[in-house]
């Protein structure tokens, strides 16, 4: 995993609808509602690299658990990518 993300300083560099920088990483997407969903998904608007993430075993984990699995690996993932 740190391979693949160990070049990003930002776990979303590219245009998100008011976060003109990017989603830095450790910082909530403020696209994001209060369950956690995206407000942009499906919309011209969502940032290219969301619409690239495929599920996998690896990030959903093997088993049904609600999306607990797939949140941790998430976090992981920024903090592998947190700037410093």
């Amino acid at each position: 995993m740190r391979a693949l993300f160990q070049l990003r300083e930002s776990s979303i560099s590219s245009l998100i609808p008011t976060m003109p920088q990017g989603k830095p990483a450790g910082v909530p997407c403020v696209q994001l509602d209060e369950q956690m969903r995206c407000k942009v998904f499906g919309q011209p608007e969502r940032p290219a690299m969301c619409g690239q993430l495929q599920a996998s075993v690896e990030m959903c984990g093997d088993v049904a658990d609600g999306g607990v699995h797939a949140r941790a690996w998430l976090m992981r993932l920024e903090e592998l990518t947190r700037p410093g």
